[in-house]
C-alpha cells in the first residue's frame, strides 16, 4: 500500500517540497506520495489528529503552525523542547513525534556553501519568527560568540533571546531596534549577515541593509529560497560571498525524508528538482 507523508501550512500552494520529495521517493523506488495539505489555523487539532485517523506516515510542518502544533502531538525531540517550534512529524505506531529539521538544514548549507564555522564569530541576525529560531539554536550549538537581533516588532527579538539565554553558555546576545538595522559599526563587527525573515519572497522587497553598508570580508546567508534576493544581488555586486536558501530547504528536507524512511536521503536528485521546480515557476 502507498504510504502518505506531506505539508500542513497556510497556505501551501507556493511549496516546492512536493516535487523535490517525489523525486526523491522515485529515485529510491519507494512506494511513497508527498502531498500538501492546506491547514487553516482553525483546524490545526483536527488535521493533525487526522494523520493517525488516516495512518499517515509523516508531515512537515510550515507557517504558521510551527509552535501551534506541540500541544497536539504525543512526544518531542530534545531539540524541539530547546527550540520551541517543529517541522516534522513522524506518526511511530501511533505516537506522532515531533522533530525540527531546520537547524540541521542552515548548519549543513552554512558549511557546505559558505565553508563558514559560527564558532567563535559575530552573527548578525535580521528576524525573531520561526526560522530564526532554528537558526538562532544552531549557532548556540556551534559556539557561536556574539549574536545581534534585529526585528520588528521589538518584542518579538525580547522572546527570543529570553528563550535562548538559558541554553547560550558562552554567547552573548545584542538586541538592536529595527531603525538601527544600517548601523555601519555593528555590521562591520559581524562575520555573518543572515537574513532570517520573509523578506525577499516578493520580487519587490527591497533590502533591509543598505548595499554601500555590506563590508569586503562579511558573509551574506538569505533564507529566502524562491528567487535572488535583493540582499544576495547587492552583495554580489559588492563581491561578497552570498547565499540564498535553497540548499537549507532541501536539507531540511532531506533529514526529515530519512526520519520517514530510514533511508539515506539522494540529496543531489532532490537539489536539481527544486533547481528545476523553481526555475520553471
Amino acid at each position: 500500500m502507498r504510504k502518505i507523508v506531506g505539508l500542513f501550512g497556510y497556505p501551501v500552494a507556493h511549496s516546492i517540497s512536493p516535487v523535490f520529495h517525489n523525486a526523491a521517493f522515485k529515485k529510491l523506488n519507494l512506494d511513497f506520495t508527498y502531498l500538501p495539505f492546506s491547514v487553516r489555523p482553525k483546524d490545526l487539532k483536527k488535521a493533525t489528529e487526522g494523520i493517525k485517523a488516516l495512518n499517515i506516515v509523516g508531515m512537515n510542518v510550515t507557517i504558521p503552525h510551527k509552535t501551534e502544533i506541540l500541544p497536539y502531538l504525543d512526544k518531542v525531540s530534545p531539540e524541539v523542547k530547546e527550540i520551541g517550534a517543529v517541522n516534522t512529524i513522524f506518526n511511530k505506531n501511533g505516537k506522532l513525534v515531533g522533530y525540527n529539521t531546520d537547524a540541521i538544514g542552515f548548519l549543513s548549507s552554512l558549511r557546505e556553501d559558505l565553508k563558514f564555522n559560527p564558532e567563535g564569530k559575530s552573527i548578525f541576525l535580521l528576524g525573531a519568527g520561526g526560522v530564526a529560531y532554528a537558526v538562532t539554536y544552531a549557532l548556540i550549538k556551534k559556539k557561536a560568540r556574539k549574536i545581534t537581533i534585529i526585528n520588528k516588532p521589538h518584542q518579538m527579538a525580547e522572546s527570543l533571546i529570553k528563550h535562548f539565554k538559558k541554553i547560550a553558555k558562552g554567547c552573548t546576545f545584542k538586541l538592536v531596534d529595527f531603525s538601527q538595522r544600517n548601523n555601519q559599526k555593528l555590521i562591520s563587527q559581524a562575520d555573518i549577515l543572515i537574513n532570517a525573515t520573509s523578506v525577499g519572497m516578493n520580487p519587490k522587497d527591497p533590502s533591509l541593509i543598505k548595499k554601500e553598508l555590506l563590508s569586503r570580508n562579511l558573509l551574506i546567508f538569505d533564507v529566502v529560497y524562491n528567487r535572488e534576493t535583493a540582499l544576495i544581488k547587492a552583495a554580489k555586486k559588492r563581491g561578497l560571498e552570498a547565499i540564498g536558501g535553497l540548499n537549507m530547504l532541501v536539507r531540511q528536507g532531506a533529514a526529515s525524508f530519512e526520519i520517514w524512511t530510514g533511508k539515506k536521503a539522494p540529496i543531489e536528485t532532490m537539489k536539481e528538482a527544486a533547481e528545476n521546480a523553481l526555475a520553471n515557476k
